[in-house]
């Protein structure tokens, strides 16, 4: 087994030149695991150990070689919900109803793409927004610093700490 704890580069610029790439196929949601074991599709066993933090795993990224193989991910296509939306007041309202929903986003060029759920599907579709049901491999998650809080009115430890702090 091969215990694997950085990034080694990426295929995209040449990281792994000369060497046959051994994919090492994760789902978008094992992208920002710190500890997984999988086999290769070559059938090596690795262990996933990123202590300090999670990576993010992108598609293409070498997490080991050698002089004759490289170790490489590579996301499999999920059904996603893709939205391309035509103005900024529609990028922000998908954006944000979708973030309200604490739901992961993904953007790809011009796209915004969701994991899909039918429910929210139908409600873009009642919306206007126009959006597609595609396979897609879900990269480029927008990472957020997420205060904790509440829909309620009794507000979060967090927010009455805050409350106080700031008398």
């Amino acid at each position: 087994m091969i215990i694997i704890e950085k990034i080694e580069g990426n295929v995209v610029n040449g990281s792994a030149a000369q060497r046959v790439i051994d994919p090492l196929l994760l789902e978008w949601f094992e992208t920002g695991k710190r500890l997984l074991r999988r086999h290769t599709q070559g059938g090596q066993e690795v262990a996933l150990r990123f202590m300090r933090e999670a990576p993010m795993l992108q598609q293409g990224d070498i997490v080991w070689m050698d002089d004759k193989k490289a170790i490489a991910i590579d996301i499999i296509p999920a059904a996603a919900i893709v939205l391309q939306p035509v103005t900024m007041k529609d990028m922000a309202t998908v954006c944000y109803e979708i973030g309200n929903k604490h739901l992961p986003l993904f953007l790809e060029g011009n796209e915004v793409l969701v994991p899909y759920e039918e429910p929210l599907f139908r409600w873009l579709e009642a919306k206007g927004h126009h959006p597609m049901k595609e396979q897609r491999r879900l990269t480029n998650m927008l990472r957020s610093n997420i205060i904790p809080h509440e829909h309620g009115s009794s507000g979060s430890l967090f927010s009455k700490i805050m409350q106080l702090a700031s008398k």
